[in-house]
């Protein structure tokens, strides 16, 4: 959402306003006309999920006619998105109900009610067009008409208490059923804790399981954290290598096609080497360089030795499909011996005092090649026994073992973040908050800079030393004040969300997830007092300061009188985000051109056409919610002070449910591994009360200030009951909290019964409980066929080092660094064989109906290295169509 200024906020008028409301309806018409008439022939960008290749991933096209289109999506279940996209995203649109429910009867009764109030037979001096309409227009001899304000103040709060209580009390009912769930229920991420700053007497899997072994069911795995020295390095090089060498391979395809082409275009004939041997190809290097000539195949340049990346014209330069093999090979052997090394040293015993010196330190614990870091995974075999492990008390030194967190998953782990000592963890935390203050206090510093480069003209003249800019040509001004303020502001706001993010890593957060919750509250934060308080105080201040000047006495009637004054701006910033912001969400026309303009630029392996055609497209909760909940604070802070904003913020939170009803119904995917389970909702929740604070605060204050005709103080009544709302407000808030606050992150006992059966019951018998070839006791695991464990065997199960097998077939990795358990992606090369057969079946000109991708494949193969053509395919000319999803698309 586009940020506040206080120059905007000062200049808004009625006229203003009108004209806002003409231009964005008109703006969301069009966008929507517009719309309407793409969505059915774009299903790709506006119902993506209608056609996902995946399908579990897909869901049912959506029914809407073309011009019935609003009504279908009015009537579609708004719950059926907690079935498609999860908790979170449920909970986001039910909030966005929610609102509307709250707003629709505030509206009504305070247009019924307060509109009168303030305009009929009132006149103060300077209050035209909206102006009439709001708390600052009652004149001093209608005082008493405050009456009206404070019912409606009490009416509306009580209609939002009873509202929150509501909306929590379900979020709860909606979370503990998600926790429960048998399929949730059943994986690792349900069953497993992440525990954080475990002393060196605890540092070994046996210690760790001994002290949790009390607990229902007991341990089942315990994961713990090591430092891997440059293992993530060799394991992220192996990865780049893997897509040099897609790419590589789909340019090599491509050349050979284009040569071919060019061949029976001359009337020649294609190699008859590779004709008459086609299982040869690239096992022979004269045949690939009859295929395609050596000067022609993919080639890069290395690194220089003194930096991490190549530059044009320096480095060696290498065949890059014989250097991606190599590299993938050496790096996957790199790897293999790192895990076979894990595996010789893992199950240790208990760690013992072994120096006597009456405690156990690091000093006292084994040599190992990887040393254990402060934290570990632990996986229970019962659901109920990870959430009585999170809630319980579990060292007796401070900090030790005190942070632990529930709900995590794999993919949610920042890994570089869990070696963190638990006082330095604290230390970076006041630190990286108040870096937040300092940010949310000197952030007007860049935005005044871009104010006065969009008014570089009038700078010029007031100031002398600056009168060459007069001198600039008047295009080029033009385009320094119209262009590059909007540029630069956005950029700000881009950082911005970027910024806090780092600072919320640095805080030693271990889960993204908990970074985006971190995130959501300090953005809130920011967005608060930058976009709502800064901009309401000032605009007050600068409207009365004329005046002020003039009687400094005067001070308390001017400041009750034009507190007001940036309602009007207000309204007009609803309007532009309930209109243009919503019709712009669903006509998505960037999205529109940059997915052409990704797969002409970026479409050049199967797997970059899969993920820009196909790749989850999801939401950053960190700074959606808080965009959200600033117009909810915005709304209820003017509510009473300037009604109308009321039936304008109902409209908007309604057009906002449908867009995103739309949205997580047909085209976004939340992954359900980084889905918390609801957790951003009553966060949500207290930044109503932040709503709630700042509207009370307000009336409290334009109460006391204000004065009758003789100048004395004619609200106080209405003030004292303003500050008893506030008593009241600050007590529900802690009710609830206190009621509802318990039951936020873990199940309580009375449901354990509801929760899964045993892991140990569910589980797949192929599971690897600790290593490949040994069991978590540390004895050798018996196969099932009574046979031997080979060395393949051994180094096939260290490829792919998975936990074990879910019920459905997929792999579960556990919580082992991905560099000690996945194994190498598979590369993803086209098959060109229906090109190579129209060259003609009569082997004169063809190759056998057998494509070089295939040819390709085998030789991968040969070397060690997984690779497929399964899904893909690329045509005579040269161009890419994927069928399917890769063959590991679930692993990366």
């Amino acid at each position: 959402m586009s940020s506040i200024s206080q120059d905007q906020a000062t200049s808004a008028t009625t006229s203003t306003f009108v004209t806002a409301l003409v231009f964005n309806a008109a703006i969301f018409g069009a966008e929507i006309a517009v719309f309407t008439l793409l969505r059915p022939y774009f299903k790709q960008i506006y119902e993506p999920r209608t056609v996902h290749p995946i399908e579990s991933q897909r869901v049912k096209p959506f029914n809407g006619g073309l011009f019935s289109w609003p009504i279908a999506l009015f009537k579609a279940d708004y719950r059926d998105v907690q079935r498609v996209n999860g908790p979170d995203a449920y909970l986001f649109v039910r909030f966005l109900r929610a609102m509307v429910r709250i707003l629709v009867p505030i509206w009504v009764i305070s247009w019924a009610v307060l509109l009168p109030l303030t305009s009929a037979n009132n006149s103060v001096a300077g209050k035209t067009g909206l102006d009439l309409f709001t708390f600052g227009n009652v004149s001093p001899n209608n005082q008493p008409r405050y009456a009206g304000h404070i019912v409606c103040a009490y009416l509306f709060t009580f209609w939002i208490y009873w509202n929150i209580k509501r909306e929590m009390h379900h979020f709860v009912t909606v979370r503990q059923l998600h926790l429960v769930d048998s399929k949730h229920s059943r994986s690792s991420q349900a069953n497993t804790i992440l525990v954080t700053g475990i002393p060196a007497k605890y540092l070994s899997e046996k210690a760790l399981e001994q002290l949790y072994s009390n607990l229902p069911g007991g341990v089942k795995k315990v994961w713990l954290n090591r430092n891997l020295k440059d293992l993530p390095a060799i394991y992220d090089r192996r990865l780049s290598a893997c897509k040099k060498l897609e790419s590589a391979e789909t340019n090599l395809i491509r050349t050979a096609l284009k040569i071919r082409n060019k061949r029976l275009k001359d009337g020649k004939k294609v190699d008859e080497a590779y004709t008459d041997n086609p299982d040869q190809a690239e096992r022979d290097v004269a045949l690939a360089e009859r295929l395609v000539p050596k000067d022609k195949r993919p080639t890069h340049r290395l690194p220089p030795g003194f930096l991490p990346f190549s530059l044009p014209f320096i480095g060696e330069k290498v065949d890059t499909i014989e250097w991606a093999r190599n590299e993938i090979v050496s790096c996957t052997t790199l790897l293999r011996e790192a895990r076979q090394v894990l595996v010789d040293q893992s199950n240790l015993p208990v760690p013992d005092d072994v120096d006597g010196d009456g405690r156990i330190s690091r000093e006292d614990l084994p040599v190992q090649t990887y040393p254990p870091l402060n934290s570990a995974f632990i996986t229970f075999k019962k659901q109920i026994a990870a959430h009585m492990a999170y809630r319980a008390l579990t060292h007796h030194d401070p900090y030790r073992m005190a942070d632990r967190y529930l709900e995590v998953s794999p993919q949610s782990v920042i890994w570089g973040n869990l070696a963190m000592n638990p006082y330095e963890k604290r230390v970076r935390k006041v630190i990286s908050y108040a870096a937040t203050a300092a940010l949310i206090i000197f952030w007007a510093i860049p935005v005044a800079f871009v104010g006065v480069i969009s008014n570089i003209h009038g700078l010029c003249v007031r100031a002398s030393w600056l009168a060459w800019l007069c001198t600039i040509p008047s295009p080029v001004i033009g385009i320094i004040q119209g262009i590059l303020p909007p540029v630069l502001l956005a950029v700000l706001n881009m950082l911005l969300p970027i910024v806090l993010r780092m600072l919320g890593s640095f805080e030693g957060i271990p889960t993204r997830t908990g970074l985006e919750l971190s995130l959501m509250t300090r953005f809130f934060i920011f967005q608060v007092i930058h976009s709502f308080l800064i901009v309401t105080l000032s605009s007050g201040i600068i409207a009365a300061l004329p005046s002020l000047l003039q009687n400094p006495s005067s001070v308390a009637t001017l400041l009750a009188t034009n507190l007001p004054q940036a309602s009007t701006f207000f309204l007009t910033y609803i309007v532009l985000q309930g209109l243009s912001g919503v019709a712009g969400g669903f006509l998505a026309v960037v999205q529109l051109v940059l997915y052409y303009v990704k797969l002409f630029i970026l479409g050049s392996t199967p797997r970059s056409i899969y993920d820009i055609k196909f790749g989850p497209r999801t939401v950053a909760w960190g700074t959606l919610f808080p965009s959200i909940t600033l117009l909810t604070v915005i709304t209820f802070g003017y509510s009473i002070i300037s009604p109308i904003i009321n039936g304008l913020a109902a409209v908007a939170f309604f057009l906002f449910y449908l867009l995103y009803k739309y949205l997580f119904l047909y085209q976004y995917t939340q992954p359900p591994q980084l889905d918390t389970g609801g957790l951003f909702f009553p966060r949500a929740i207290q930044h109503v009360f932040v709503g709630l604070y700042v509207q009370q605060i307000c009336l409290c204050a334009l109460f006391f200030l204000a004065q009758d005709s003789s100048g004395k103080q004619s609200a106080i009544p209405e003030g004292i009951l303003m500050v008893i709302l506030i008593a009241l407000t600050a007590g529900y808030h802690i009710i609830i909290n206190e009621s509802y606050g318990p039951l936020i992150s873990a199940l309580p006992l009375s449901i354990a019964d509801k929760t899964a059966v045993d892991l140990d019951e569910s589980a797949s018998s192929d599971a690897r409980a600790s290593t490949s070839a040994y069991a978590s006791d540390g004895k050798k695991r018996e196969t099932t066929k009574g046979d031997a464990i080979t060395d393949a065997d051994r180094e096939g199960e260290l490829d792919d080092f998975y936990f074990q097998k879910l019920p459905d077939g997929a792999s579960d990795y556990g919580f082992a660094h991905p560099a000690m358990s996945m194994p190498q992606r598979v590369v993803w090369i086209p098959d060109d064989s229906e090109a190579w057969a129209s060259a003609g079946g009569d082997g004169a000109t063809g190759v056998g109906g057998r494509g070089l991708g295939p040819a390709e494949v085998e030789v991968n193969s040969s070397q060690g290295i997984s690779a497929t053509t399964e899904g893909t395919k690329m045509d005579a000319r040269g161009h890419l169509e994927v069928s399917e999803a890769p063959v590991d698309v679930d692993k990366f």
